[in-house]
């Protein structure tokens, strides 16, 4: 599946800056299909019926398009994935695409857990030392784990920095040990 979404966020991010598409909006409309497709039990299983045609299940997208005034390439984006019957990958996808753009925008994805909610001025402050040490620009994401003592952890693609007393304490532990 990882390849499928890949495969096909690579080719739309392509898509959407080739043809210098708003990339917030088209972010944004590719959430909410994704979104209907996921609250809509009737909708998913239409679009992932193989005995429903393929222009049946592009009329409903079509309609969908028409009364919430989503763009043409976004129309045309999930008309591929009908077509190829790949619409049941389409969560995954748009998650792969919006990390796709991120990243061809020169944004690095943050996801930040700390022990407690942040100030407007620590999250400030958390995003310069991540864009210090990413070189780009930072979006985060912020939670909230209660299973931290103090500090926080960050993650950016698959590498953590692990700030957290616990794992201060970790560092000490093993250099005592060595």
């Amino acid at each position: 599946m990882a390849n499928v979404s890949s495969v096909y966020a690579r080719a739309f991010a392509d898509v959407v800056m080739a043809n210098r598409l708003d990339p917030a909006n088209t972010i944004k409309e590719v959430q909410l299909l994704a979104s209907l497709f996921a609250s809509s039990n009737e909708l998913r299983q239409v679009w992932e019926a193989p005995s429903i045609p393929a222009e049946q299940k592009r009329r409903v997208l079509d309609a969908i398009v028409k009364r919430d005034g989503l763009s043409s390439p976004v129309r045309n984006f999930l008309a591929v994935l009908i077509d190829h019957r790949r619409v049941q990958f389409l969560p995954a996808i748009v998650a792969q695409f919006e990390r796709e753009l991120s990243a061809r925008l020169g944004f690095a994805e943050a996801e930040i857990s700390s022990a407690r909610e942040l100030t407007a001025e620590e999250r400030r402050a958390l995003e310069i030392q991540v864009e210090k040490l990413t070189g780009k620009k930072v979006r985060a994401r912020y939670t909230r784990n209660t299973s931290l003592l103090g500090g926080a952890v960050i993650k950016i693609g698959s590498t953590i920095y692990d700030g957290s007393i616990h794992g201060q304490l970790e560092c000490i532990r093993q250099a005592m040990t060595s």
